[in-house]
């Protein structure tokens, strides 16, 4: 398994031979809504779009997420799977193989990776996005990604898994709380799954914000936070600081079953 941060909630995935893009913000600046006065990011130099893509991965139809100038900068041809709000945002785009997930439901590249939807953040009072669960169908390791802490308690029925990627510092809004859950809610989520490793999402990158929102967000906790509760919890989950753009490589045994 390598995974490689590029910046924000964007991924690069390789699983059992299978490259995925995962929420890409590639180029461009980022604005929610044609509202640049209430958020706007900039990337200081835009991101190489991967030489290799075999799948897009989508977890919410917002921009941070399915970003529109990203998307219209690859090929319309490569498969994309997403939540129903991303589906409508790829085929709007002109892409002509679009797989929109509901949660449980499950998309397989060829007989080597499996990508099953799960309950992820809720956006509005009627909408739940996507989080993901991936397996390498060969060796059975498998991935949870959700993007912005929000963990459904179906998690707790599914095992064990290698590798979590989810915030791990709160970003809080005055009076409505946490924009993004992580600290006691990847401390939750690593209670469930036990895995071997855990990577932060959703933490900035090399990537400046500003706008009305950006000023009022306050971070609360830190990697060396998150590390202290596992231990305080006896949780031996290792925390992985990726540097954007270098690939972190993870090995793992054969899991059977």
């Amino acid at each position: 398994m390598k995974l490689t941060y590029l910046d924000s909630n964007s991924w690069s995935i390789e699983m059992g031979g299978v490259h995925v893009l995962l929420d890409p913000w590639l180029v461009g600046p980022l604005v929610f809504g044609n509202l640049p006065w209430l958020f706007k990011g900039t990337r200081r130099k835009s991101k190489a779009i991967p030489p290799q893509i075999d799948a897009i991965l989508l977890s919410q139809g917002l921009e941070d997420h399915a970003h529109p100038p990203t998307l219209e900068q690859l090929d319309r041809s490569l498969p994309v799977v997403g939540s129903s709000g991303a589906a409508k945002v790829a085929e709007k785009l002109g892409y002509s193989d679009v797989t929109a997930l509901s949660h449980r439901q499950i998309y397989t590249v060829g007989d080597r990776l499996q990508i099953q939807a799960v309950p992820g953040s809720p956006i509005g009072p009627t909408t739940v996005e996507n989080g993901y669960l991936l397996t390498d169908l060969k060796t059975r390791t498998r991935l949870y990604y959700e993007p912005h802490g929000y963990h459904d308690e179906m998690l707790k029925d599914i095992g064990s898994v290698e590798v979590v990627v989810t915030p791990l510092v709160n970003l809080v809004l005055p009076i409505v709380g946490p924009f993004i859950k992580g600290q006691e809610s990847a401390l939750e989520v690593v209670k469930w799954l036990q895995p071997r490793y855990i990577l932060p999402t959703a933490a900035g990158g090399d990537v400046d914000f500003e706008g009305l929102l950006v000023s009022a967000l306050r971070a609360v906790g830190s990697l060396d936070s998150f590390r202290a509760l596992l231990e305080q919890n006896n949780l031996d989950s290792e925390v992985i600081d990726p540097t954007p753009g270098v690939p972190v490589e993870l090995s793992f045994p054969a899991v059977m079953g």
